[in-house]
């Protein structure tokens, strides 16, 4: 480091998923280190999720490699919880090791700064609010998590559907409808299969996939091929096509159930599959 502060210094920025994006963290990051004077910078940008082993990260493990030949005089962190979130002790341990190899740490979120000239007192009172303010940003995200959660089951307490609604059906306004046409279509498809006939003649015949239908022949056969439902939201929807004959059972009349089928896409203008 130089008389007049760090001369080196990484920027690690860290998000969970592909869908995020690292540019803010490292944008307002090298807006600080250029206020300081710094130029020489390298960033480490990572996609990580919290639950992921050591191992896995990648990025990480090469920054605290380079940290360890003492590339740097600095490393700083947009928000101390992309520490925090690698592991429980990690926050402090990084901070050790930043320190053992004459490397200081900056979080600009909590506007934490702890170098190596620092007392070791010093040091040690920054470190343990370091780790106190990583335990807290992990109490919030599990907050928040569960305010989601918390939300979810409110709204399927009340009869809306939140996820992804099954083949045949549709969400309307927040709940779920059988779409009549769609719904037999895929129903004749797994009485077909269910009586015998392979899953690839039936996909060429019906254009379902051949992964939905060995998922559907799987998971929902009693759905498709019964009429039975567990999910009161489900068997509610199910009424727009009530009666069905319980076909897992019976000789199937698959004629019959072509026939209906086609009346209903010919009914609600959808093209015969």
């Amino acid at each position: 480091m130089s008389e007049n502060g760090p001369a080196t210094a990484a920027i690690y920025a860290r998000v969970s998923t592909s869908d995020q994006d690292v540019s803010r963290q490292l944008d307002e990051a090298q807006e600080h280190l250029e206020r300081l004077g710094v130029k020489d910078i390298e960033e480490y940008p990572e996609i990580v999720s919290g639950a992921a082993d050591t191992d896995t990260r990648e990025v990480y493990n090469r920054l605290l490699n380079d940290v360890k030949t003492g590339q740097f005089d600095l490393v700083v962190v947009h928000e101390i919880s992309r520490l925090s979130r690698l592991g429980p002790t990690e926050i402090h341990e990084f901070i050790q090791h930043c320190l053992e190899h004459d490397t200081g740490v900056e979080a600009l979120d909590v506007g934490l700064k702890i170098h190596v000239d620092d007392g070791e007192l010093q040091q040690t009172i920054y470190s343990m609010v370091a780790r106190l303010m990583g335990d807290l940003a992990q109490i919030e995200h599990q907050q928040k998590l569960q305010r989601i959660r918390s939300g979810v089951q409110a709204a399927q307490s009340a009869g809306k559907w939140t996820g992804r609604p099954p083949a045949g059906f549709v969400v309307e306004d927040g709940y779920l409808r059988v779409d009549p046409a769609e719904f037999l279509h895929v129903r004749e498809a797994l009485t077909r299969v269910d009586r015998g006939e392979s899953f690839a003649t039936v996909t060429d015949d019906t254009g379902i996939a051949e992964s939905t239908l060995r998922s559907l022949h799987q998971d929902r056969r009693d759905l498709y091929l019964g009429g039975k439902a567990e999910d009161d939201r489900v068997d509610e929807a199910l009424t727009d096509v009530r009666p069905l004959e319980d076909v897992r059972t019976e000789d199937p009349a698959l004629e019959e159930l072509r026939e209906r089928v086609k009346r209903l896409e010919e009914a609600t203008d959808i093209d015969n599959r």
